[in-house]
Order: structure tokens, then sequence, then C-alpha cells
């Protein structure tokens, strides 16, 4: 997937496949058998990782196949855009690589047409290498196993303009820790700055939701449950933003891209972002750099939420033993620690966060960010259901903007929205 600058954010388009197998791993309807002799061809699928990333990938297959003699990894990167609707084309079309680099939505679809390897049957001795939320993040409600190895994490911090905090009258080393002191707070900026500038940029989502303490899913996974009285008190306070213009204006159609270019220009005081980010204040705004705040993902949980990619499996694989082992080295401890060395993500197996490199402050501000998300991604939660398909975003998007426009109440976008998202889950099934 691309490195963005919300963290690796997975922006994939929801598909249907148009499949009507149901679980199994080989012809014969038994799980596939990765423990056979690790030979033969495989490909392996990433997501626009190649422009940034070639040596290293490069490197990781030329010491997989060292060590694996017979083994030889074609390696395939897909453009971001139109991701999803390539891997739907492979599913329904018999060609999906061996070894796919895969979000949680994106699996989901995957595993209920039978075409993502279980691990927890053909390959169990590899749970345990992994953080448990990391692990969990492939399971899917209503299926027993797990459908990728958890790869690479990011979280990451509030970013706020310190000067805007001042000049507004508001301590800039005292940004808010709560919801109610950045509702507060950002009611006070809008009102000291005449509506000129807005504290945040984006409508709430449904990770949004999640880190206010709404429950999203009933307990079996079988409906959603974001409409009840926390996700409603959320949606309102929201509102209030909207009229205040404490919420920008263009949030309605604002992306991740656009409100971190509001953030850079100065319209927007607090965007959240990852330790990538850093890098660009220092590039493109200088003066925001020299002003920027660093604060911790507000939460009434106190988990932070968490992005995670994943590799998977296509049990429908000839070369099993090879796609699995393969997919394992990639995501060992050894690998993804040389990965996030590279670039500013976090390994999801057990234990690599307790390293040096993630542990020690060296006075930099990008060694900070990384040591306290590596150390919030430790119990860190991935908000979004894995059932969310980006349908369900839309729609949930769609009925936020009504109700922060006053077409509609926030008690009656919610119900709407979780109508479709039902409406749309039957669908999956």
């Amino acid at each position: 997937m691309r490195i963005s600058r919300r963290a690796l954010v997975a922006a994939a388009v929801c598909f249907v496949l148009p499949l009507s197998a149901c679980g199994s791993g080989s012809d014969d309807g038994g799980p596939a058998d990765a423990s056979g002799k690790v030979e033969g061809d495989i490909t392996f699928q990433t997501w626009n990782l190649r422009a940034n990333f070639k040596p290293y990938f490069e490197g990781v297959i030329a010491d997989f196949e060292k060590e694996y003699p017979g083994t030889h990894v074609k390696w395939i990167d897909q453009p971001a855009e139109g991701y999803a609707d390539k891997i739907s084309a492979d599913a329904a079309g018999g060609t999906l690589p061996d070894v796919v680099n895969v979000s949680p939505d994106l699996v989901a679809p995957l595993a209920k047409a039978g075409l993502a390897l279980d691990l927890d049957e053909a390959a169990p001795t590899y749970g345990k290498e992994y953080l448990e939320g990391a692990w969990a993040s492939h399971r899917i409600p209503g299926m027993t196993g797990t459908y990728a190895f958890p790869w690479y994490l990011n979280t990451g911090p509030l970013f706020y303009n310190k000067s805007l905090f001042e000049e507004a009258g508001l301590d800039p080393d005292q940004p808010p820790k709560t919801y109610d002191e950045l509702f507060t707070d950002a009611l006070e900026l809008a009102k000291k700055t005449d509506g000129e500038v807005a504290t945040l940029a984006n409508v709430p989502t449904i990770e949004d939701f999640g880190r206010y303490g709404v429950p999203l899913m009933n307990d079996k996974g079988t409906a959603f449950a974001f409409n009840d009285a926390k996700g409603v008190e959320l949606l309102t306070r929201y509102a209030e933003l909207y009229d205040a213009k404490a919420l920008d204006p263009q949030a309605l159609t604002a992306t991740p891209e656009s409100s971190g270019k509001k953030f850079l220009t100065g319209a927007v005081a607090m965007n959240p972002g990852s330790a990538l980010d850093l890098g660009n204040f220092k590039k493109q705004a200088p003066n925001l750099y020299r002003n920027i705040g660093i604060t911790d993902q507000i939460t009434s949980t106190g988990h932070v939420n968490m992005y995670v990619m994943g590799l998977m499996v296509n049990a429908r694989s000839e070369r099993t033993p090879a796609a699995v082992a393969f997919a394992h080295y990639v995501t060992d401890a050894e690998h993804q620690m040389s990965f996030a060395k590279q670039v500013a993500i976090f390994p999801s197996t057990a234990g690599s966060l307790d390293d040096p490199y993630f542990t020690e402050e060296d006075g930099t501000d990008e060694t900070r960010v990384r040591i306290a998300a590596a150390k919030s991604l430790k119990n860190a939660v991935n908000y979004t259901p894995v059932l969310f398909s980006e349908q369900m975003k839309t729609a949930l998007r769609n009925e936020v903007a009504k109700a922060l426009q006053g077409r509609q109440s926030p008690k009656e976008a919610l119900d709407n929205a979780v109508k479709a998202c039902d409406t749309l889950l039957r669908q999956q099934g």
C-alpha cells in the first residue's frame, strides 16, 4: 500500500466477489498443506511500494531464494488506484497471486470466498510470533481462523500549531487531552479568530466513533451499533463545531491529503499524523515546523487506533509451502525491523517494539514521536471493523454530512447510516 501522510491508511474500494466458494483451502475441501517442501515459483503482490522500496524488496527476495534453493519469487507491484478492483478481478478470474498485500477489509471477502488461507489451521505455529492485536486484525466475524500474516503497523499523534493556539489565547504548551477539552478549545479558537481558523479538518469516521467509546457492532458481528446514545453525542458535538466554523467548512469533502495541506498553510490548528510528517513539515513548512506541537491521540478507551497491513496467502496456490514460507519470511521480526528503519512504520512482531530503536530518546522530535507511537501500539486497536467496507464508509459519511448541515438530526443520521450499513452487510454474506 502507498505510504500516505495519514499513517498508511488503507483506502480500498469495497468489492463483492462473484464467487460461491466458501471456506475451503484446497480442491478437495480440506485445508491446504503448508508443511511440504518449500520449492517452486510463486508470485508476490505489493500495494504501491516499488517506487520507494525497490532495493529493499529485491534484497529480501534474493535472500529468500538463496535460503530456499529451487524457489523463485516473481514480484508484482500494483498502483494504489484501483487496487481493490484489481484483486477482485484476479479473484474472479483465478489469477490471484500466491502472496498478496492486503488490509483487513480487503481480506474479508476473499476469506468468505475461500480464497484466503486460514493460517490458524494451515500454519498454527506462527501466531505466537506476532502482537496479539495484530494477529487478531485479520480475523473475520462469523468465521474461525486468521487469514493473513500481520505486516507493518502504524499509528501517530495529533500535531498542533502552537502559534495558532497562542494567538487565540490558548496555552500552547497545554494541548487538549480529552474530548471535552478538544471541543472547548476548538470553539474558543474559532471564536477568537472570527471563524478564520478551524481546529479540525475532517468529519468523524468509524474509527473516531470507536475512539470515543461507541460500540461499533454487536457481539456477533452481525449488525452495526454506532447509533447508540454515545454515538449521537459525538456527532452532536461535531455539529456544534461545524456551526461555529471550528470544523473546517470543507470537511465534508476533505481527504487526508487536503486536510494535511490545510494544516501546512495554517488554516487548521490540529491534524492527525505520524512520524513521517515531521520531515514533510521541515521541508514544506519550516515556520510550522518551528511551531509544531505534538500530543497523543485523544481517546476515551485508553487504546489508540492502529492501522495494519498484512500478507495473505492464496488458498488455491499450487505452491502453498513456498507461499506460506515467503509470507512469513517477509513478516518475521528481522525483516520487519529492517523495513521499519527505512520508513516510519512499526513491526507487528512480538518483542520488536522493545528494541532500543523504539525506546531510547536522542533529543529529536522524530524519535520522540516514534517512541510514543511504539509504546501505544502495544495495546492499540484497529477500530475499523473488518467488515466495514468502502461503501459503508461512504454511507456513514453521507449521513454525517446531512447532520452537520442541519438537514437531519444526529440521531436520524446515525439511524440511517446503521440501516444502510446493515443492508450492505447482509449483501456481503
